[in-house]
């Protein structure tokens, strides 16, 4: 029974992971609920209704999931694995797996591509 303990606590974390995350606005950028920095992808067009980031690219940038309901300036798109993803004036939001700590901002200007979300 010792080996349940940790593929128990194992698929908590997963099942955690796909759960809505609420976002809010802290210290001028967006954050999730847990305190980590949201970010968006230039190759998203914004309006599209689509994710630019998919396969591999989703492992470093996990997508924000949306809450059941969303009002504007929020919406919630379908991702190509057919996943929720929340978006902020139609732009996808993500996560950066970098980010180990509530306020890192690792991946702000990432290859010039991924920004962290300011108003």
């Amino acid at each position: 029974m010792k080996i349940a303990t940790p593929l128990l606590l194992a698929a908590a974390l997963l099942a955690g992971a796909a759960h809505a995350d609420s976002v809010m606005k802290k210290d001028g950028i967006l954050v999730n609920a847990a305190g980590m920095t949201v970010y968006t992808f230039d190759k998203d067009a914004a309006g599209s209704g689509t994710s630019a980031c998919n396969g591999p690219c989703s492992e470093n940038w996990p997508a924000v999931a949306p809450a059941a309901s969303v009002a504007a300036p929020y919406s919630a798109i379908t991702r190509e694995d057919g996943a929720k993803q929340l978006a902020y004036k139609g732009k996808p939001l993500y996560l950066f797996k970098k980010d180990l700590k509530p306020g890192d901002r690792n991946g702000d200007n990432f290859k010039d591509i991924w920004h962290v979300v300011k108003d």
